[in-house]
């Protein structure tokens, strides 16, 4: 891969003199757009409580993109330094502005409730194989039991009408850390960018069109290496959910504030002074400091291993997580072990992500015989009233869709797009639990 053609520099939008770039546009276009307000209320770990303030998707998105947006301007200005051919073209903002935007998208079709949301539209297809898989070819069939955020958020960047942001080529590649189908004839486990996949069937061609253009390294059919700016994306979301749910944690009594400070302490390394920190009169601040100071160590780490291992990122050979890689990979795999068992399988997560199953799955159980009838255009009363409780784009879209599988694509657009209240009031509403105007 050459870095000039990677950043799609040959683009007729590209204009070096612009006070703001088309990657400017990009972070933009994704900020200002519906689905990405959306994330405010999508939860991130924990369900918002009373007594302090935790985050959310949207909180998270914004500093997984100031951490991406360092990482891409360091970065940047070493590779501009190493090729003196970049200077006359890009600068170390460029790169940042990538990374920042790609950052920013990066939880963007993410639906309802977490991870706990997509393994609830997969098990809905999974348990209704009978009924549901005759309606579907095999690589359809596979989107459907493995229902992928980061393909879904693909789907949103590039979808026509209102959510089509019409982003750079370089973005939208930097976004995609899985640049596969969900189908595929062999999976290579020892990649990174094979443990999921990044695109749906109606996107697939985008994806080639866009990779084509690029020079993406294709190491399958329709399976392509990581743009190289990937990585910097998946190591600010790496470092922004490991220590911020940390974090999280702490504030919530989950973790002891004493266990947190050593965990952080054993990133910092000899930058950590307990003598400053007890200076401090609130804990909270404390702890703030702290994890300042260990996004920063992890920032230079994990920016020195990229340079070190920039030419064989450009080959397509180096093919891990950035963290994973690092002097403190060891530091970060123990508030790993600390955070599942603590956080991760608090009693608060496990009620929200069982709130995801049960509400996802409910409205899905409606949504799908409903969608599908009418695409068959026999539909029950009941299908009928369902069915009009979708959007009127959804519904437009659904009688127009040429296939089964774009008809339910359609519906489980509008599904996935759902904030967590919305589906639940949906949910409580259509199973009588409650009714429009009333407590």
């Amino acid at each position: 891969m050459k870095w000039l053609q990677i950043l799609s520099l040959d683009s007729k939008e590209i204009n070096d003199n612009q006070t703001r770039t088309v990657f400017d546009r990009d972070f933009d276009r994704i900020i200002f757009s519906h689905p990405f307000r959306k994330l405010q209320d999508k939860t991130q770990v924990h369900p918002l409580p009373e007594q302090d303030f935790v985050h959310t998707r949207l909180t998270h998105s914004l500093e997984v993109s100031s951490v991406g947006r360092s990482l891409g301007r360091l970065v940047g200005a070493q590779l501009c330094e190493k090729y003196e051919y970049l200077n006359t073209t890009v600068s170390s903002h460029d790169f940042g502005a990538i990374v920042a935007a790609a950052s920013l998208a990066h939880d963007i079709g993410n639906p309802p409730f977490g991870h706990s949301g997509e393994s609830s539209i997969s098990d809905y297809f999974i348990n209704k194989e009978e009924s549901c898989k005759p309606f579907f070819n095999n690589n359809e069939w596979a989107d459907l039991i493995n229902f992928e955020g980061n393909a879904q958020g693909f789907r949103l960047l590039n979808k026509t009408g209102y959510q089509g942001l019409r982003l750079s080529a370089a973005t939208l590649a930097t976004f995609t850390k899985y640049p596969r189908p969900s189908l595929v004839e062999s999976q290579d486990k020892k990649r990174r960018s094979q443990k999921k996949f990044g695109f749906f069937e109606p996107e697939r061609i985008t994806f080639r069109n866009m990779a084509t253009e690029l020079g993406l390294v294709e190491v399958g059919p329709d399976q392509w290496c990581r743009h190289p700016l990937a990585f910097l994306v998946e190591a600010a979301d790496d470092i922004c959910y490991h220590i911020i749910d940390l974090e999280d944690g702490c504030n919530l009594g989950l973790v002891s504030y004493d266990q947190t400070v050593l965990l952080l302490a054993n990133i910092i390394g000899d930058r950590f002074q307990p003598e400053k920190l007890n200076a401090i009169p609130s804990i909270k601040e404390r702890i703030g400091v702290l994890r300042a100071l260990a996004i920063n160590q992890l920032i230079e780490e994990c920016v020195a291993l990229f340079m070190q291992k920039e030419e064989e990122i450009l080959r397509g050979e180096f093919d891990q997580s950035l963290a994973d890689e690092i002097p403190s990979k060891e530091a970060m795999s123990k508030i790993i072990d600390v955070s599942i068992t603590k956080i991760y399988r608090s009693r608060n997560v496990l009620e929200t992500e069982s709130a995801g199953y049960k509400v996802l799955n409910g409205l899905l159980e409606i949504f799908v015989p409903a969608t599908l009838a009418s695409h068959d255009k026999k539909m029950s009363k009941k299908d009928q009233t369902y069915f009009r409780l979708l959007p009127d784009e959804t519904q437009l879209e659904i009688k127009e869709a040429a296939t089964p599988y774009l008809a339910i694509r359609a519906m489980l657009d509008y599904v996935a797009g759902m904030t967590d209240s919305n589906a639940l009031n949906l949910y409580r509403i259509i199973m009588g639990i409650s009714l429009p105007g009333r407590r």
